[in-house]
């Protein structure tokens, strides 16, 4: 089993910055997938950004060159920068293992007021 913790999330005008953290325990794949999600009400989850064990990451197309992605040894790391109001959602840590098995953490809120 694998338990995942955010913290970081809150409310911040637009422009302004946050940085997401989340912890993570329990028997973990040295080969793994790491990422966050969010989730606005009323939409699917979408994938906001990855990074793999070996340091690749992936990020979608709407926070590129906004936000960064960056991993410590049981730590992951969301760095939101020029927060805009369609960043508002809730946030999700994710760690993704061998045979396609996802954990997920219970989220944090982001708010980003105009």
């Amino acid at each position: 089993q694998v338990q995942l913790v955010e913290s970081g999330g809150g409310l911040v005008q637009s422009g302004g910055s946050l940085r997401l953290s989340c912890a993570a325990s329990g028997r973990i794949d040295s080969r793994n997938i790491m990422g966050w999600y969010r989730q606005a009400p009323g939409e699917e989850r979408d994938l906001v950004a990855s990074v793999s064990s070996g340091g690749s990451t992936n990020y979608a197309a709407s926070v590129k060159g906004r936000f960064t992605i960056s991993r410590g040894k049981n730590t992951l790391y969301l760095q939101m920068n020029s927060l805009k109001p369609e960043d508002t959602a809730f946030y999700y840590c994710n760690v993704r293992l061998g045979g396609n098995v996802n954990y997920w953490g219970q989220g944090t809120q982001v708010t980003v007021s105009s």
